[in-house]
């Protein structure tokens, strides 16, 4: 299960019934976040396999299952920096054990977002999802 800013954001896809404002709507949720700054959009931190730019910066308060993951997340566009704000809301908070227990794609189906985005934004939001993982079945493993 997500945490519960994910479900807030499922609540606001259910009110908007058009596309375009659900798009807008993640955008917008992009535009409200801090950008991060330019000592942290290094290779290290950067998303392979988006077709834009992506940097995703981990942060965990613990060590092992129990640690809290938090992380903040940065795109070139617009679109895409929006999504890495869902996933913020999805993952943002919980131990590194419940963030492999969140069924992604599952959760993600619920808005409806691999009908409307490109096959390459959906693949970049695969390669994000994966990332996380990846930083959290690290933090498991200390």
């Amino acid at each position: 299960m997500a945490s519960s800013a994910f479900e807030n954001i499922v609540e606001d896809f259910d009110f908007l019934e058009d596309w375009e404002d659900r798009y807008r709507f993640v955008i917008d949720m992009g535009k409200e976040m801090q950008p991060l700054e330019d000592a942290l959009r290094v290779p290290a931190t950067k998303v392979e396999g988006c077709s834009s730019q992506v940097w995703i910066v981990p942060h965990l308060d613990g060590v092992g299952e129990a640690a809290v993951f938090h992380f903040r997340g940065d795109s070139d566009a617009m679109i895409v920096r929006g999504l890495v704000a869902v996933l913020v809301a999805m993952f943002d908070g919980l131990t590194v054990a419940e963030v492999l227990k969140v069924d992604a794609g599952g959760e993600l189906a619920r808005l409806q977002l691999n009908d409307h985005l490109s096959a390459q934004r959906s693949n970049g939001l695969r390669a994000m999802v994966e990332r996380i993982r990846k930083i959290a079945g690290e933090a498991c493993a200390v």
